[in-house]
């Protein structure tokens, strides 16, 4: 484009072209526009027959006067020299100016005499909010899509916001989470309490609760909902401590606790194994607040002493609760008893739950036809495709070379998972080759190094299977994912995200 630089108040002017241009000029004159003067002058050919050739560089030089205007060109590459008005040696060639007046030719386009020859430079096109619907973007999946056109300018409303951060689940969701908050930032929803406590809540479902405090501690007003949200974050991530001291804070703030309130205070005192505090907020639930606790709050103190390993406490809770245990009573004790390994403790608690719901009957306990053989699925997911596991004797052999380190690891199997009556070595066997297992040592040998194995289980996990697989994580130097029928385990150098409750 061309750039047209001011001189000093002289009346002269220096216009440079930049760039290189094909000109396709009349085959009779060419035509220049003088800046100063607003009028279209022509510089008559040196001969009747024009050739038009490309210009390279062309700089122009207008030097004008009342008396003698002239114009001197000059077509090579180099920077413009000073000109020159007379001399034998000059290198310009001037030319008299004249002003052109030609009269307009029938269907010609009018042409703007003041208008700069210049040219014009679009700005990049932004997209019209009218030509995109994000909110049916969001509902069909394709949050990356509607994040792009706003990208691009689009505008989301705050129905669009809230539908973005409700998508965002879990930890490969975080970053997607990350962008969407970038653009709350940008829009004039910024400071709404709703919108930031579902960011909240975005933030601690993708387990980054550093993320969900910065947004919390920005907010000056903060409603009872961004509180629950903070200290959900931290009961679901393991971080029941700073959930407890949260809530001491809200409370010294001078906003009063409701039954929302109490519930997620019992969840983040369970996240902590704070039996003596369990108890303490469960009374001041009744005697200071005057709130009478529903199913929900006697469910949250029984996963309080569930989580503990309190399971004679957790019995003798239930029995002294003012109205008929229901199916969810039964089915945490049966969990927590599964989890510390009471075995008697689970098969009563799974038999008064089978009473009231028999559709929750443990497929590994309640009797069922016999399946055929290599029935139960373990699914493999390598990148996108997904295929099902058969044992190979290379996994066995894989199994039998891990069996050494694991045990040196401070694996020691647990045998009351092996429900058949058969001898201590029999069942130390029967463990090793668990489906899962399986899985695994074929994930291990046929994909490389250091990339993580997912495996998808119809059941659910054994506990020994489940400390077997901690270990290997660690020995292997990889993430394992195993999801069983009741949640994913992240297992990742001998931890598994579950916290050994499931």
């Amino acid at each position: 484009m061309a750039s047209l630089t001011s001189l000093p108040p002289t009346g002269n002017y220096i216009v440079y072209t930049r760039f290189k241009s094909r000109v396709k000029p009349n085959p009779h004159d060419q035509l220049f526009l003088n800046p100063t003067l607003s009028s279209v002058l022509k510089i008559q050919p040196s001969s009747s027959s024009f050739n038009p050739t490309p210009f390279n560089r062309l700089c122009t030089s207008a030097v004008h006067s009342a008396n003698n205007p002239r114009v001197r060109r000059r077509n090579n590459g180099s920077s413009p020299s000073p000109p020159t008005t007379s001399g034998a040696n000059s290198q310009y060639k001037t030319q008299p100016l004249r002003k052109y007046n030609r009269t307009q030719q029938p269907n010609e386009p009018k042409v703007d005499r003041n208008e700069s020859n210049t040219q014009n430079v679009s700005a990049p096109l932004r997209m019209n909010s009218k030509d995109v619907d994000l909110m049916r973007l969001c509902e069909e999946g394709k949050v990356g899509e509607a994040l792009e056109f706003m990208g691009r300018g689009v505008s989301a409303d705050y129905g669009v916001f809230c539908a973005l951060l409700e998508s965002c689940d879990g930890s490969k969701s975080l970053e997607i989470g990350r962008k969407v908050h970038e653009f709350m930032r940008q829009s004039p929803f910024r400071g709404d309490i709703e919108l930031n406590t579902k960011l909240v809540q975005m933030y601690g479902r993708c387990g980054s609760t550093r993320d969900a405090r910065k947004v919390f501690d920005r907010m000056r007003e903060r409603s009872i909902g961004l509180w629950h949200s903070m200290i959900t974050g931290y009961a679901v991530n393991r971080q029941g401590d700073e959930g407890m001291l949260l809530f001491e804070q809200m409370r010294n703030s001078g906003l009063e606790p409701d039954k929302e309130t109490f519930l997620v205070a019992l969840a983040a005192c369970a996240s902590a194994e704070a039996v003596e505090e369990g108890f303490a907020l469960f009374e001041s639930m009744k005697n200071e607040y005057e709130i009478v606790p529903e199913i929900e709050h006697y469910l949250g103190l029984i996963d309080v002493l569930g989580k503990s390993g309190h399971l004679n406490e957790v019995k003798e809770f239930i029995d002294k609760m003012p109205f008929e245990p229901t199916v969810e009573v039964w089915e945490a004790l049966r969990n927590s008893a599964r989890i510390h390994g009471d075995i008697e403790l689970e098969d009563r608690a799974e038999e008064l739950l089978v009473n009231i719901d028999p559709s929750k009957a443990n497929a590994d306990k309640i009797p069922l036809p016999l399946r055929k053989k290599h029935s139960e699925l373990n699914m493999l997911e390598d990148k996108n495709k997904v295929s099902e596991y058969r044992s190979t004797n290379e996994a066995y052999e894989k199994l039998k070379g891990l069996k050494g380190q694991m045990r040196e690891a401070g694996y020691v199997p647990d045998t009351r998972y092996v429900l058949h009556d058969i001898d201590q070595e029999a069942k130390e066997q029967a463990l090793q080759y668990h489906s899962e297992r399986l899985a695994i040592a074929y994930g291990l040998i046929s994909t490389p190094a250091r990339q993580t194995l997912r495996i998808i289980k119809n059941l659910r996990i054994c506990g020994d299977c489940h400390n077997a697989i901690k270990i290997m994580s660690k020995i292997v130097g990889r993430e394992l994912i195993v999801r069983d029928n009741k949640r994913f385990h992240h297992f990742r150098d001998g931890k598994c995200t579950c916290g050994d409750y499931w």
